[in-house]
């Protein structure tokens, strides 16, 4: 595990807004008395939304006030989770996989987009549109390469169509979460090979021999429910 620490340069203070404020102490009161600490990773992911999806120690600090807990309790918990960034990011902020089957499916390629369209890992590109680091596992591996932007998914990424993913997103134009190249979910690349009769080839519904049966079942007959009843 990599050693995570606090960024070098700080805000000098942190309050949660009145909205977040009230939000955080319903998720308080989600919890018994004396348990208001198992509340810390909600409160810490918006306190890190608030804050431009990083997570200054002045905002841990007031995490672990409002929480009454320790503040090293606190320190560590940021700390070791990964989904927190402890010095800021861009706007977008690019989580690449590069576990093997990301690697396998070409993460490599993508890397050296991010490299060459960003900066190094960690580094927020110009205007503070851009940043990026690599990541484990996200749990896509059938839709792979991809890489998590923000809070969403974007798979079957290629240099090409990452290349423009990133443009867009900067530019501020529309663009689609998920797969990159249309299919449905993990199904396979060409289309669904069986199921089809209930979701189409495509995944989107259901394919022309869905038809309805030409007629409904028939009931049993009284005759043959009364033989049934003699047989038992």
């Amino acid at each position: 595990m990599t050693v995570r620490r606090l960024a070098e340069n700080q805000p000098a203070s942190f309050a949660f807004t009145a909205e977040n404020e009230a939000w955080a102490k319903k998720e308080i009161a989600k919890f018994p008395p004396g348990r208001q600490a198992s509340a810390v990773l909600p409160l810490m992911w918006r306190a890190q939304e608030q804050s431009g999806y990083w997570l200054p120690k002045p905002a841990i600090e007031a995490v672990a006030a409002m929480l009454d807990m320790p503040l090293m309790r606190a320190l560590e918990i940021a700390t070791f989770y990964s989904m927190f960034n402890l010095s800021p990011v861009g706007r977008h902020h690019v989580q690449l996989c590069g576990t093997t089957p990301c690697m396998l499916r070409g993460a490599e390629d993508l890397k050296k987009v991010c490299e060459q369209r960003i900066g190094a890992q960690g580094h927020v590109g110009a205007e503070g549109a851009l940043s990026w680091v690599e990541v484990e596992c996200l749990g896509a591996c059938c839709n792979a390469p991809m890489a998590q932007i923000n809070n969403d998914y974007y798979e079957d990424l290629d240099p090409q169509n990452f290349v423009k993913l990133l443009d867009d997103l900067v530019a501020g134009r529309p663009v689609v979460k998920g797969s990159q190249i249309g299919r449905v979910g993990s199904e396979p690349v060409g289309g669904l090979t069986s199921l089809t009769s209930l979701y189409g080839v495509d995944g989107r519904g259901p394919g022309p021999e869905a038809a309805k049966p030409d007629k409904e079942p028939s009931l049993p007959s009284d005759a043959q429910t009364g033989a049934s009843d003699a047989r038992r």
